[in-house]
Parts: C-alpha cells; sequence; structure tokens
C-alpha cells in the first residue's frame, strides 16, 4: 500500500503551472511581432500576383491560381482536386447552367484531372474539343523559347496571336473564365489590358527556376549518380531534356515539339472511363500529333505526367520510353535508326533514372523553400508575398520534397529533417513575434536536408 498521499489542490494547481510554461514558449504574453515587412521588389511582379491569383476579369469567379493553385506546385491533380469545396470556381460547369455543356467533363476533370481545351477553336464544340492536364507554370523564363517563337502550353501554341506568355493570359481568360459558352468579350468577360498582361508576365517569370542546371553534379548517392550518367548516355535523356530541362541539346536549342507517341497509348484512364475523350491531335489546327518537351526537373512533384495525365508513377513515365508507342512514334523512330540503336533500359536502370529525377526535384523543392525562408528571415516581401504568407507556402513546398523522397523510400535521414524543418515552420506560422528566429532554425535544417544529397 502506498503511505504517500497527494492533494488534489497541489497536483490540480501544478498542472496549471505546467500548462502556462509550456504555452509560454509559443504564446509569451505581451510579445510583440517583427516590424511590417520591407517590400524590396518589383511593383509590376506583385501586381501580377495580385492578377494571377485575384483577378476573374468579370467571368465565371476562376482566376489564373484556381488550376495554378500555389499549395500545390501551381497545378492540381485529382487528388487535390478531391479536396476542394463544392462551390469552389474549378467545378462552375457543375452549378452554372449556361455551362453546363461543352464547357469541361465534370468525370474526367475529378477521377483523372484533365480539363477540357478548345485547342483547334470554337466551332462544333460537342466534338472538337482535347482533354489536357495542367501544367505547372515554374520556370517559364528558361524553358519556353524556341528558335521558332515561343512556346506555351502542352502543344507549343496555347497563346493567341504570338504563343508568347504574355498573350497566355488572353486566351486562358477566353478558354477558362467565361460565363457561357459563347464567349463574348464585354459580355461574359472582359479581356486583360496590355498593362495587366505585363504584369501577368513579369509575375510568372520569377517563378521557379532562373536558370538551368549544369550537369553533372555532385550527388552523393551512388544509385543516383548511376542514374544521372544513365541520363546523360544510354538513356538518351538529354537530347530533349539538356540538363534535365525543357530544352534540346542539339541545333539551335530551344523549346522543341516531338510527336512521341503518348496518344498511342493502349488502355489509357479517360479512354476507359468511357467518356468521349478525342484524340488531341497536337500542335497546329489540323494537329501534326507533336507536344512540346517539359522541364524534367520539377516533374517528380508534379503527376500524373504526360498532356493527357496518362501515367500516374515517375517511374512508369521513365519507362514509357521503352515500349512500343514510342518505339514506334516519329520520335521513337529517330532515335531508332541512331547509332545506338532503340532505347532499351532494365528495371533497376529506370530506377535509377527515377532516383536522379526524384533528388533533382528535391534540391529545387530546397532551393524554392530556402529563398522563401531567406526572405522570412530578412521580413521582406518576396514577388509581392508577405511573410506570413511565405512561411505558410514553405510547408507545402516541404511536403512535397518528403513526398518524393519518402515515395520511393529513399534518404531517410534526409527526410527526417525535413520534417524537422516542417514543424519548425508550422510554429513560426503559429506564432508570429517568433517567425524570424524560427525561420532560422528551419533554414538549417533545409540544409542539412540538402547537405545528404550533394555535395
Amino acid at each position: 500500500m502506498n503511505k504517500f498521499r497527494l492533494n488534489p489542490f497541489v497536483v490540480f494547481t501544478g498542472v496549471l503551472l505546467l500548462a502556462a510554461c509550456d504555452s509560454s514558449k509559443t504564446t509569451t504574453p505581451g510579445a510583440k511581432g517583427p516590424p511590417p515587412p520591407t517590400n524590396p521588389g518589383d511593383p509590376l511582379v506583385s501586381k501580377g500576383r495580385e492578377l494571377f491569383f485575384k483577378a476573374t476579369f468579370n467571368g465565371n469567379g476562376r482566376t489564373c491560381g484556381t488550376c495554378h493553385r500555389a499549395e500545390n506546385n501551381l497545378t492540381i491533380d485529382p487528388a487535390f482536386i478531391a479536396t476542394l469545396p463544392k462551390k469552389d470556381p474549378l467545378f462552375v460547369a457543375e452549378f452554372v447552367p449556361a455551362l453546363k455543356e461543352n464547357f469541361e467533363n465534370p468525370k474526367l476533370m475529378r477521377e483523372f484531372g484533365l480539363i477540357l481545351e478548345n485547342q483547334d477553336g470554337f466551332g462544333n464544340l460537342s466534338n472538337n474539343f482535347n482533354m489536357r492536364g495542367v501544367p505547372h507554370v515554374f520556370a517559364q523564363r528558361v524553358s519556353i523559347n524556341s528558335p521558332q517563337g515561343p512556346h506555351t502550353g502542352w502543344s507549343g501554341d496555347g497563346a493567341p496571336g504570338d504563343h508568347s506568355l504574355r498573350s497566355f493570359a488572353t486566351g486562358a481568360v477566353i478558354q477558362h473564365f467565361t460565363k457561357t459558352t459563347k464567349r463574348r468579350a464585354g459580355i461574359d468577360f472582359r479581356l486583360p489590358t496590355a498593362k495587366e498582361l505585363d504584369a501577368l508576365e513579369a509575375f510568372q517569370l520569377t517563378l521557379g527556376r532562373q536558370k538551368d542546371l549544369e550537369l553533372p553534379l555532385p550527388l552523393k548517392d551512388v544509385v543516383a549518380l548511376r542514374g544521372q550518367e544513365l541520363f546523360q548516355n544510354e538513356g538518351r535523356c538529354s537530347g530533349c531534356h539538356d540538363n534535365v530541362g525543357a530544352n534540346v541539346a542539339f541545333g539551335a536549342g530551344g523549346n522543341l515539339n516531338f510527336n512521341t507517341g503518348v496518344e498511342n497509348l493502349p488502355d489509357q484512364p479517360a479512354d476507359l472511363s468511357g467518356e468521349l475523350n478525342p484524340p488531341d491531335d497536337g500542335a497546329g489546327d489540323p494537329g501534326n500529333g507533336a507536344f512540346n518537351t517539359p522541364s524534367l526537373v520539377e516533374a517528380a512533384d508534379t503527376p500524373p505526367f504526360f498532356h493527357n495525365n496518362s501515367v500516374e508513377t515517375l517511374e512508369a513515365a521513365v519507362a514509357f520510353y521503352n515500349n512500343d508507342s514510342f518505339a514506334n512514334s516519329p520520335a521513337g523512330q529517330r532515335i531508332n535508326n541512331s547509332p545506338a540503336g532503340r532505347i532499351n533500359l532494365d528495371a533497376t536502370q529506370i530506377d535509377a533514372i527515377a532516383t536522379f529525377l526524384r533528388v533533382i526535384n528535391t534540391l529545387d523543392n530546397i532551393r524554392e523553400v530556402n529563398a522563401m525562408l531567406e526572405a522570412v528571415v530578412r521580413n521582406e516581401y518576396l514577388s509581392g508575398e508577405h511573410p506570413k504568407d511565405l512561411i505558410n507556402r514553405v510547408k507545402f513546398d516541404i511536403d512535397d520534397a518528403i513526398m518524393v523522397l519518402s515515395g520511393a523510400g529513399l534518404y531517410s535521414h534526409s527526410v527526417e529533417n525535413l520534417k524537422q524543418a516542417k514543424l519548425l515552420t508550422r510554429e513560426a506560422a503559429d506564432t508570429p513575434p517568433y517567425r524570424i528566429k524560427l525561420a532560422k532554425r528551419a533554414l538549417k535544417k533545409m540544409n542539412q536536408a540538402k547537405s545528404v544529397l550533394i555535395e
């Protein structure tokens, strides 16, 4: 029998004191937050950010950010779509009667992340359309230029007129923001002004990488190093994805269109749905079956893959170039007829290339996160984004890095540092007075995660 008895009043008082001590770590009474942040950025970029995420152009309620979500790598996918409320502007075809037909296919959108595009014009809306995934809009400064001019959208001709990034917003408003399928400027929407197009372009050019990588990189892991070697040699990946980007390594360089046979893949998910899903003829009208080359730096955390979201995993996307759909395509034939012949990678080589791409993507995530954390530490706006918003977005980007590595069971030590950095940023978001201090600690953890991956 225990001869010591505790006084209930003492226990209760002790609990209160412990709770008070614990809460003082994050919510010290009277603690002041950091002073108002400075804004050294370009006002045009700040205006572009505001327009990108808030401007509806007197349309159906959508903005550029409706499909290019800041919290989801500036894109959307089925898993993310499933988290959205019923009245999200993405779903206007489900609750706006004038958009119920020939504007979107809700089933293909929700199940496969596909958006309806009238790539070849707005005649015969019931049959003349394509279903395409939403590309991220990172690294456009280094991924859309070509000898023939700008390449935007999945087929390089996504913008009206000159196909430029500046004009891309005009096409997006007409296609996606309209109140009815009549698409009458001044009635169903208003077109962006010249100054708004300037701002939108300026903002988009700040997103993601501002320069290409320079391979080879001093990666630490032997599998990632082998993947890098395969990417540059046996896999023949670097010919079209020079330095893991969107530009070719031959001729005049730049971003080019290729017919790689993706449309010929059997059993595509959207086709199996039973919904009308016309073949996508790619660039031009009539199309030539070609689509432009995407950057691979950002690939691992932006699935599904290809213009029609036909492949879910990064490893399957790499393996595509082993199969008959690619080998029999015009692009595949060029490789087959080269001295090295058809691409023939085995399972371990496919995994090695995918590991390399996962590491590259994670390093880019870390670069993005560090840039935001450094802005928070300096108490500065970044591209028009307040430090309190930056610290919230940091959490999403860290989640991406964790997902990219842990999705293939890679680099547990790096993942652990990323998880600790996420906890620190969460605390920083919840306790503004300590935002700068906690951001510094999170930045240290991010660099420790990076040190596991690269010299």
